[in-house]
């Protein structure tokens, strides 16, 4: 992938149906989902669709799907097969891999196969659809074999809208998806790189102190339409936390066009807005930029590395 032909980086997009006809969730979550999210569009895309929406917005798509099925009993979609299908669009799909952290060591090795073999960027964990506390030192082998390469965990938080109004939340557990859980991970695991996913309502204030506090945890603002992000969000994005942000939509529950839409009408610094739609994106995936735009990152990097400085002292006095 080039990094100068695409305008923005979603790190949200699920991969809800396969080339089978298969569908990563039952029928009774998808419609509860796209209840909760008042999803008109297609809920359940398939990777092609998928690719040819984003490469006609000129936006990159972080593409994944989410293995619960020790938790739901219903079977994952492949990993395996979305990473491989994938490669036929790696001009603007990255793929994202998933395994049950119930697998215990059968996870680890999947894992690994999936970096290694197909070329998997990085894995999504849903703790509570997975039904799991990520701080569980059961699961520590798996952030372990990630971490060794080098590639990055996502991490739902907060509210989910799977499940949602329907009696006992079809038991998926809130609990299992406070940030909190994640601040544990984020701190035995220095080198592995943690996005906490959404805005982790009602949890906010743990996600910005933890995303803060750690240098190897990320944001992405997936999930919610810009104009109803929690304030503090929006202040922590635009000030100490404008390196540690990321654009994320929740592909295809909410679309790309329309957050695209409501973030150009929040109160962002025109300078963190390129920040936050690509160039943190570049760097947490590891996209190499061309020489000329390298050269432009480092000059804005050092331009808000003083004004992050300026926010300190502010925050200071």
């Amino acid at each position: 992938m080039d990094p100068t032909t695409i305008d923005a980086v979603d790190m949200h997009v699920h991969v809800e149906q396969d080339g089978h006809g298969c569908f990563a969730l039952d029928r009774e979550l998808l419609d509860a989902s796209a209840a909760y999210f008042k999803a008109d569009q297609d809920r359940t895309p398939t990777l092609e669709r998928i690719a040819a929406h984003y490469r006609a917005r000129r936006t990159a798509a972080v593409v994944f799907t989410v293995d619960a099925s020790a938790a739901t009993g219903h079977p994952a979609l492949s990993s395996e097969e979305i990473a491989d299908a994938a490669a036929a669009h790696a001009d603007i799909l990255v793929p994202f891999g998933s395994v049950d952290p119930h697998g215990g060591r059968a996870a680890v090795a999947r894992a690994r196969r999936l970096i290694t073999r197909h070329g998997v960027r990085g894995f999504k964990f849903h703790p509570s659809l997975q039904g799991f506390d990520p701080n569980d030192t059961r699961f520590y082998p798996l952030y372990e074999a990630l971490a060794e390469a080098g590639v990055p965990a996502l991490f739902h938080t907060g509210q989910t809208g799977i499940g949602a109004g329907l009696p006992g939340g079809r038991g998926i557990k809130l609990r299992h998806s406070n940030p909190m859980l994640i601040d544990d991970v984020a701190a035995d695991f220095p080198e592995l790189t943690i996005i906490l996913a959404h805005p982790s309502v009602p949890w906010q204030d743990e996600a910005i102190s933890i995303a803060t506090h750690k240098a190897n945890v990320y944001i992405d603002l997936s999930g919610w339409s810009p104009k109803y992000f929690p304030p503090q969000l929006v202040r922590a994005a635009n000030s100490m936390l404008r390196h540690k942000v990321l654009f994320g939509s929740d592909y295809p529950v909410i679309t790309p066009e329309r957050w695209l839409a409501d973030f150009a009408r929040l109160d962002i610094k025109d300078e963190v807005r390129p920040l936050i739609l690509k160039e943190n994106a570049i760097r947490v995936l590891g996209l190499a930029p061309t020489t000329a735009t390298a050269t432009e990152n480092a000059t804005a990097t050092a331009t808000d590395t003083d004004t992050d400085t300026d926010d300190t002292n502010a925050r200071r006095v």
